[in-house]
């Protein structure tokens, strides 16, 4: 058993750095960690010797690869579900305090970046992807949705390129994430200790990054932008696999990119697509605090529910990767039901702001 603490917390120069360390578990995000870094930031916010934050990762194969969905399993398998909606509850409220933090905070990405880890990382000014950077938002593939403002984030990206990423699940390296808005800066992942040296000097926060960043070269993705704004662009999920089947009636790449996508997207959970297409729909119109209570009453409805816990069942538990869906098609989907996933609840997600 490692004797490291699972975050690291440390005052260098002008920065406060958040190290994550669970390198073993891909930098995993635990209960843990949420309760060491929110106050921690409070702190240095506070602090007129810090002027800005940087976030980190131990390890050179992911920042962060989500949420400790497994120890979430665990706890709602055996009926603690609360414990687990407690994490949740914490995430988003660090989350929001990111969002809206009072001073620059970098987020320093050269691995790994999914779920819990774009959490971490997409709601603050400064996301610095490396070669290493592997973003995806997986959720709809276990039976989750993709949260920690992914409602916020993800309808916001240009050419329906967040749709696309929460319907499908689809992975993209750096190219493709400056091009959508994910990553700010791409600096080569040789320059990161250098970047952070800087950072951690003091100076202007954008002018260091400015002068520290490179051109990750051609964004993939941007190949099929026009088919992606084409059928992710549409309101509902039937007008986009609609349209997706229609381009992939014919020939060439961006028909099988269609048919590919379409595939995909029939392929995942079919209540996590219809709850991340909801998402999408009612993102827009919100700010990043009213999207994360939308989240927190819709993992309130999941948490108590049958599919996040086939899907982490059959794809990290028993890796049989045959989950079996209650409903098991798209097509019999209620409407009306995932409606009511949104609708409000108790126990709302609140936030405290800091003293003024």
């Amino acid at each position: 058993m490692s004797t490291e603490p699972d975050v690291l917390l440390e005052r260098r120069g002008e920065a406060g750095v958040i190290t994550l360390n669970r390198p073993k578990a891909l930098n995993a995000l635990n209960h843990t960690m949420v309760r060491a870094i929110h106050p921690q930031m409070k702190a240095w916010a506070q602090d007129p010797g810090v002027t800005r934050v940087i976030i980190k990762a131990a390890g050179e194969k992911a920042f962060c690869a989500g949420g400790d969905i497994r120890a979430i399993y665990e706890h709602g398998r055996v009926g603690q579900v609360d414990d687990a909606l407690r994490f949740w509850f914490e995430e988003y409220q660090l989350n929001h305090y990111i969002g809206t933090y009072p001073k620059p905070y970098v987020a320093l990405i050269d691995g790994i970046c999914m779920g819990g880890g774009f959490g971490l990382s997409a709601h603050g000014p400064y996301r610095v992807a490396g070669e290493r950077y592997l973003f995806a938002m997986p959720e709809v593939a276990i039976g989750l949705f993709p949260d920690v403002g992914g409602t916020h984030v993800l309808p916001r990206l240009p050419d329906a390129k967040g749709v696309y990423l929460a319907l499908t699940g689809a992975r993209i390296k750096a190219a493709d994430a400056l091009s959508a808005g994910l990553a700010t800066h791409f600096v080569p992942s040789a320059g990161f200790p250098a970047l952070e040296e800087a950072l951690v000097a003091g100076g202007d926060v954008a002018a260091t990054l400015a002068a520290h960043a490179a051109n990750p070269g051609p964004a993939p993705l941007d190949r099929h932008k026009a088919v992606i704004a084409d059928a992710f662009g549409r309101p509902d999920i039937w007008a986009i696999l609609g349209r997706l089947d229609e381009i992939g009636a014919g020939t060439g790449e961006d028909a099988a990119f269609a048919r590919d996508s379409a595939a995909t997207v029939r392929a995942k959970c079919p209540t996590s697509v219809a709850i991340a297409m909801e998402q999408m729909r009612r993102g827009p119109a919100l700010d990043l605090a009213e999207c994360l209570v939308a989240e927190y009453r819709v993992v309130n409805r999941v948490a108590r529910g049958h599919d996040f816990y086939e899907g982490v069942r059959a794809v990290i538990v028993d890796k049989d990767n045959a989950p079996r869906w209650q409903p098991a098609r798209l097509e019999d989907i209620d409407p009306a039901v995932i409606a009511g996933h949104f609708a409000p609840i108790d126990h709302e997600l609140t936030f405290t702001p800091d003293p003024a």
